[in-house]
């Protein structure tokens, strides 16, 4: 999907946060020439496109109390697919990968103590016979990643 410098533009505000007032997007297309329906027609178009995948308040769990960790399992290549879908749709994980390594199958959880990270991890292994590994953060360096799209230049219309 091709983007405007205008559609890139909105993105970038978006990811900076909604304006806290009672019509958000409203503001968001006055700041960039637009009326609220146009915002809201373009990030529907988004949405539907796969460029974004969620529009929401991202929340501190570590403010709130909750632990994550960085976890690995080893399954057999030709499971990791089936295996990954079912452990990225546990209300406790945020983010699954797979990669190319022995251990292929990533994916970050989020519990409300230590103890829950460990029956999780317990019924994974109970469920698909792994033997899960899990690597607490001591510190975070950074909460959230932005992209900014505003400089960068179309694929779609360079020769």
């Amino acid at each position: 999907m091709a983007l405007s410098a205008l559609d890139r533009r909105l993105l970038d505000l978006v990811q900076e946060g909604l304006p806290l007032v009672s019509r958000p997007f409203k503001a968001l297309g006055e700041e960039l020439g637009l009326s609220e329906e146009e915002v809201l027609e373009r990030l529907k178009r988004f949405e539907q496109s796969g460029i974004v995948r969620h529009l929401g308040a991202s929340v501190d769990s570590r403010r709130l109390g909750f632990v994550t960790t960085l976890c690995a399992v080893a399954v057999p290549p030709t499971e990791a697919e089936k295996v990954a879908q079912q452990i990225a749709a546990l209300p406790e994980v945020t983010h699954c990968y797979l990669r190319r390594h022995r251990f292929n199958i990533w994916f970050t959880l989020v519990a409300r103590d230590y103890a829950q990270v460990e029956e999780i991890l317990q019924l994974l292994q109970q469920k698909f016979g792994v033997e899960p590994r899990h690597f607490p953060a001591t510190k975070m360096f950074k909460l959230r990643a932005t992209f900014r799209l505003s400089c960068v230049e179309d694929k779609h219309r360079r020769g």
